[in-house]
């Protein structure tokens, strides 16, 4: 294990990102954006994905779904490494998740990229990434804005943005009624951090540590760019003909706030969720954070996704199904349950 500088414990807060302070935030947005909702809005602020139908009063009618998002200080790391492609395949895949957890499939992407100046070859090959990501995700990228911001951003610096939408018969939109205890929860694998954490963990990399971008790390068998740029996974072939089928009650996307935060965001008032953190592998990644910056496990768990980036809520009948249609790919794992309460609770410790 490589050795870090000091062993104070860091949290997401002390790295500069405040989830609880969002959260308060949110909650007086709300108020301001239901002020505006029309007939056509099914869903409160705070969804993975906003749902507007197109006819109100017909329930297989077609529901609009749509996202917007960014991938965070990972930026930070593509740029310190010079590598920008794969920075708009995050942002895509990032959004078709969040949509596709409410059983949309997508349909159209826009972007914004702002800058202090406007360097095209950088903006190709963000915009590459871009399109090669809807490309993969059957989705258009229909257009965007460029917006050059000199004494805004520092040289080199810039921000990008992404906005997606998607649709899906309002009969087959998810969450499904019927989630209740004793229903599966199949955790999907990540493929590292996704787009979330990069605050603590660049403070673990390039301050405790002392390494750069092309530092090859042992513990990970690769540079830390590698490692820190991995793609975004886009679980659309896999859960959009489970979710076509039936055969998934509910999903949710793994992203900032972890398994905490996002699973009771599609459960039911009652419903809660019973974890068991053995179940599945951790990459190690993880590992080498939470033991460089001494991190406490809860902030851990609700900074990261921790290696599962998607998890389905799945009846007992439809389980073998689910579990027999992931196995080609990458396999699903029994992470959990639903259970009787609120919130989630972790039963027994990651042995590490």
């Amino acid at each position: 294990m490589v050795t870090p500088k000091g062993t104070r414990p860091l949290t997401y807060a002390s790295a500069g990102v405040d989830i609880d302070a969002q959260d308060r935030a949110l909650a007086e947005v709300k108020k301001l954006a239901r002020s505006t909702f029309t007939p056509g809005v099914l869903t409160e602020i705070g969804s993975f994905g906003g749902m507007f139908t197109l006819a109100p009063d017909d329930p297989a009618g077609t529901v609009l779904v749509a996202s917007a998002d960014g991938v965070g200080t990972k930026l930070r790391v593509a740029q310190m490494a010079g590598i920008h492609d794969t920075i708009g395949q995050d942002l895509v895949n990032h959004c078709v998740n969040d949509i596709l957890v409410q059983g949309a499939r997508p349909l159209f992407f826009l972007d914004y990229l702002a800058t202090g100046r406007l360097d095209p070859a950088v903006a190709v090959q963000v915009v590459a990434g871009l399109a090669r990501a809807c490309k993969a995700n059957g989705c258009a990228l229909l257009g965007g804005e460029t917006a050059e911001m000199p004494g805004f951003y520092q040289s080199g610096d810039y921000d990008v943005a992404g906005f997606i939408v998607g649709a899906v018969r309002r009969d087959r939109a998810l969450p499904r009624g019927g989630v209740a205890a004793g229903d599966a929860l199949v955790g999907l694998p990540s493929t590292g951090l996704h787009t979330n954490g990069y605050s603590l963990a660049r403070e673990v990399f390039f301050e405790l540590l002392s390494l750069t971008v092309d530092s090859h790390v042992p513990d990970l068998g690769r540079t830390v760019a590698e490692e820190l740029l991995a793609i975004h996974r886009s679980y659309l072939p896999e859960v959009l003909p489970l979710v076509d089928s039936g055969h998934v009650k509910a999903a949710a996307h793994i992203t900032g706030g972890g398994i905490p935060d996002n699973l009771p965001r599609v459960l039911p008032a009652g419903v809660g969720a019973e974890i068991f953190p053995d179940s599945w592998e951790e990459p190690a990644v993880f590992r080498l954070i939470r033991v460089v910056g001494n991190v406490p496990e809860p902030e851990m768990r609700r900074t990261f996704n921790l290696g599962v980036g998607m998890i389905l809520v799945v009846g007992a009948a439809q389980l073998d199904a689910v579990l027999t249609a992931l196995a080609p790919t990458r396999p699903g794992r029994i992470i959990g349950h639903c259970a009787g309460g609120a919130g989630v609770r972790y039963l027994g410790d990651r042995h590490v």
